[in-house]
């Protein structure tokens, strides 16, 4: 059998994608983990950025399933890296975009903790570029009439309709372009909110939360940051309509207090000392 397949349910016309092989990779959850899962990796490189590096995901569910390793730190994420090495992994995003962007749909995606999906531990993102026939059901940004916080290149808000509770989204101010059109200034300012957004969210609840995001593949991009607060009920499964517990005003509302807050670091210090943790 094949390490995949692509399948359509001929009543709904959804897709969903069968990968028995998935199931035999390492993961965390099942003490499986190695010392560094990506060891085995190191000769199989495929492009470079200084410490970010893409090889080829072992347990592929797509043509093309590939994994950004962001560092060679095997604890640090986005949170904790220095700015340099968070850009250095959104321009790789970038790269690989632009690589593939003609092969199918270019879906990049994180999972942090075993609640947001992740399996082995050290810091990575994913890649997969799905065929174009296959339809992933991605909510289109609409930013209407919504309050947003205004940076130079893109603007943050939570959609008044988010499904989980501190939904937050980032998009750039300049509409109808894919991802791989973003400029080194606008990747640089998007590296920088995405790592301010999870550190204001480790304020709240606690570090190593965990979470997902995901770049949309199609024109007029935008990032989703979901953090996984919540275990959807037979209600949200069985009918796809999510009941969010979170009023989104209210979770903008703490983004707005410390993005810019001049005092953050020292914040951070202070609830980190709290918590018996590290810097």
């Amino acid at each position: 059998m094949a390490d995949f397949r692509f399948l359509q349910d001929p009543a709904s016309e959804k897709w969903l994608i069968m990968a028995p092989k998935r199931a035999k990779r390492p993961d965390q959850a099942k003490g499986q983990e190695p010392l560094c899962p990506f060891e085995d990796h190191l000769e199989e490189e495929i492009y470079t950025l200084n410490e970010a590096k893409v090889v080829k995901n072992k347990y592929p569910f797509a043509p093309i399933h590939e994994i950004v390793i962001h560092s060679d730190d095997h604890h640090k994420n986005f949170d904790e890296l220095p700015a340099n090495k968070t850009e250095d992994v959104f321009k790789v995003f970038r790269q690989r975009f632009l690589a593939h962007k003609d092969k199918g749909q270019v879906y990049i995606f994180h999972n942090q903790g075993k609640r947001g999906g992740e399996s082995l531990p050290h810091p990575h993102t994913q890649i997969a570029v799905v065929p174009e026939e296959v339809k992933l059901e991605i909510p289109v940004l609409n930013p209407r009439n919504v309050v947003r916080k205004e940076l130079k290149f893109h603007y943050i808000f939570c959609p008044n309709t988010s499904q989980w509770p501190d939904e937050v989204w980032i998009a750039p101010h300049r509409g109808g372009r894919m991802f791989g059109q973003a400029t080194d200034e606008e990747i640089q300012e998007l590296s920088f909110a995405v790592s301010r957004l999870i550190q204001i969210f480790d304020l709240r609840h606690g570090e190593e939360f965990p979470f997902n995001f995901y770049i949309y593949p199609g024109g007029d991009w935008y990032l989703r940051l979901i953090p996984r607060l919540k275990t959807l009920g037979g209600f949200e499964i069985g009918t796809n309509v999510y009941i969010n517990t979170q009023d989104p005003l209210e979770t903008f509302e703490f983004i707005k207090e410390h993005f810019d807050n001049p005092d953050f670091e020292k914040i951070k210090s202070i609830h980190q000392a709290d918590y018996g943790k590290s810097v």
